[in-house]
């Protein structure tokens, strides 16, 4: 059973203590008006925000000084007429109230560590102090007065704290509190301590309710800590500092977690707690697609000025916006991805997820306790080393059929051996620093066969059964201040080069960390590479997408009989300092998807809008054209 609506709104409404009638302007059927523009059906409304105050009754915490009435009721009641889900946010990790009166319950780095109060901003609390008790009485009077769909507990993550309570709980426990091992240890006690007391509490006075507990994202390959949420939903505001290749990388790795979870984006221009700043509808619309693309629900920040009254300019933005998700929707409800390759990483890997999006490969981002069946290919990136147990799930994928492609020292043991077989093995970095490498063939490099620039190290390895796809060339000499050439590095050295990057009928190995290198510059020599390989590994993919450019993003997704495919451009600029923004469309035509089938499709039809598009079937794939992209194109294949 779905938790989740397609068409949240995160309201926050972190209110100053210092400002009066708050909530004064607030009208009932204006909300509900304001909910119904902007096409929303899930509203996280507030119990408790950050400044520690409560928008309700309460015989547990203190009602904002400035409201006069039940706030959180009065918003609950007017969800509930009109069939909106209304889930309830507390403030777990800030409440600046208590702060300031209990500094001694704060986290600290030292217990000595000097804590100020005379700049603007919250501080953070551990949960390792007396104020718990007081946290989970205010989530049980919540639970009690109003068991809502769903509670939303902010500013929770593990915390390497050395207060007083911490370090005296570690020097009981044997832990040694100058330790940072045993100091992030006693952290993750604290924070499972505190989750498993949340889900008891409501377990016992309502179990229907949903909980998630927000730290932006998901630590990478740490499962324990979403295993006390219900639910997942991924921070990601592009405009914020995430960008706009964010959301697909932490989809790509949570969509393997097995819980439900959506993409929350904002309204703001920048990020959260902005009053008037608006992003192009556009933008919304986008961002919310790219959720649907990549099998996600929707939820899109908004705060709540102080008077209580909705802006009706923020949710006819959200409504151009939601809109059309609710007609997309049908077709994005208990859908799998369809993925050829899996990222097989030890943390987020951003150049890697880049590359792949640019080439429209059909991938998910793993960790080392995920299963490889069903991949065709498994990249192994950069640096990741395999333990014992990985070792051998990666070589019986091979031994099954399977293939990897890895670069730099991943997949190399302690001993320089890529998974303990002989067959392939690097000996350390190469002395020559940076240099070059050069195709074998033009083939998939715009700028034919020359010597291309490599910014990050490579290695010096040896292997046998392997054919040399590139090679490496060294420069003249290395960059020091007595010996140096021109403004940037020194040129190659004319000569033949030596192996950079082999191939096998399994194994495909690049000597460079080329991933690194393209998160830091991207080169469009280093994604060329990594396309050649890939294309010799993985030569029939699932889908093949051609005239979409190279920030446009297209997914494929199988929901019971039918495969859905969503094709996504937008043009983005960079505005004043690293603001990334959508603004104008820029529609892109006659992209051409050749998708594998089993069977001949009954039909392709572009949704919403059931429009029929012809195909072709031959050897197993179906093929068609998209006449227009504007924005988002779903293609239901049945």
């Amino acid at each position: 059973m779905d938790i989740m609506r397609f068409r949240q709104v995160h309201l926050d409404f972190h209110t100053s203590p210092a400002i009066p009638d708050v909530g004064g302007a607030f009208d009932a059927e204006e909300f509900q008006n304001a909910l119904r523009t902007g096409h929303v059906d899930s509203i996280t409304v507030f119990s408790k925000c950050h400044h520690g105050y409560s928008y309700h009754p309460t015989k547990v915490n203190e009602m904002h000084p400035g409201l006069g009435f039940d706030l959180l009721g009065a918003q609950l009641r007017a969800c509930a007429e009109i069939g909106v889900r209304a889930p309830v946010y507390i403030s777990a990790g800030f409440d600046e109230k208590y702060a300031v009166k209990h500094p001694e319950h704060l986290v600290r780095s030292t217990p000595d560590q000097k804590i100020g109060f005379d700049e603007p901003g919250y501080h953070l609390i551990c949960f390792n102090t007396p104020y718990l008790e007081l946290l989970l009485a205010q989530i049980r009077e919540v639970l009690e007065l109003y068991h809502p769909a769903e509670i939303f507990l902010d500013i929770c993550s593990i915390r390497e704290c050395r207060c007083a309570y911490c370090v005296e709980s570690m020097k009981r426990k044997g832990y040694d509190p100058s330790d940072r091992r045993d100091v992030y240890r006693h952290g993750r006690e604290v924070y499972f301590n505190y989750t498993k007391a949340v889900s008891s509490l409501v377990g016992e006075v309502s179990p229907g309710t949903a909980i998630f507990h927000n730290a932006g994202q998901i630590p990478f390959g740490d499962r324990e800590f979403a295993s006390y949420d219900t639910h997942l939903e991924l921070e990601s505001l592009p405009t914020g500092g995430w960008g706009y290749d964010h959301f697909p990388m932490t989809a790509s790795y949570s969509r393997r977690l097995g819980k439900e979870y959506l993409g929350m984006t904002g309204k703001f221009h920048t990020t959260w707690g902005e009053f008037g700043g608006f992003k192009h509808p556009n933008a919304l619309r986008y961002e919310t697609s790219l959720s649907l693309a990549l099998g996600a629900k929707c939820s899109i920040g908004d705060q709540l000025h102080p008077s209580g009254r909705a802006d009706m300019s923020t949710y006819r933005l959200i409504g151009a916006a939601y809109s059309e998700v609710e007609a997309k929707e049908k077709y994005c409800r208990d859908v799998t991805p369809v993925t050829d390759i899996a990222v097989l990483s030890d943390g987020y890997p951003v150049g890697a997820n880049r590359i792949l999006l640019e080439c429209k490969y059909l991938f998910d981002v793993i960790d080392r306790y995920c299963t490889l069946d069903g991949y065709g290919l498994v990249i192994l990136p950069d640096s990741l080393e395999p333990d014992a147990v990985l070792e051998e799930k990666l070589c019986s994928y091979l031994e099954h059929g399977g293939r990897i492609l890895a670069t730099g020292k991943a997949g190399f043991d302690k001993n320089g051996y890529f998974l303990g077989k002989s067959f392939l093995r690097i000996k350390g970095e190469h002395e020559n620093k940076p240099n070059y490498m050069r195709p074998c063939s033009p083939d998939g490099f715009v700028n034919g066969v020359t010597e291309y620039h490599m910014s990050v190290s490579s290695y010096d390895f040896e292997c046998t059964g392997f054919r040399t796809a590139a090679y490496a060339v060294d420069s003249y000499f290395n960059r020091t201040a007595e010996h140096f050439c021109s403004h940037r590095h020194t040129p190659a050295r004319p000569g033949d080069g030596y192996p950079g990057a082999v191939i096998s009928d399994s194994v495909g190995y690049i000597s460079w960390r080329v991933f690194e290198d393209y998160a830091s510059l991207g080169s469009l020599h280093l994604k060329e590479l990594v396309r050649v390989m890939i294309g010799m590994l993985l030569p029939s993919p699932s889908m093949k997408v051609s005239g979409l450019p190279d920030r446009g993003v297209a997914t494929l997704n199988r929901q019971g009989g039918r495969l859905v495919c969503h094709l996504l451009y937008a043009h983005t600029t960079v505005r004043g300092s690293g603001v990334e923004v959508i603004e104008d469309t820029v529609p892109v035509h006659n992209v051409t998807v050749r998708v594998k089938t089993d069977k001949k499709p009954s039909s392709v039809k572009l949704q919403p809008g059931n429009g029929d598009l012809p195909f072709t079937y031959e050897d197993g794939e179906v093929k068609f054209t998209v006449p227009v992209v504007d924005i988002h194109q779903m293609t239901v294949i049945e």
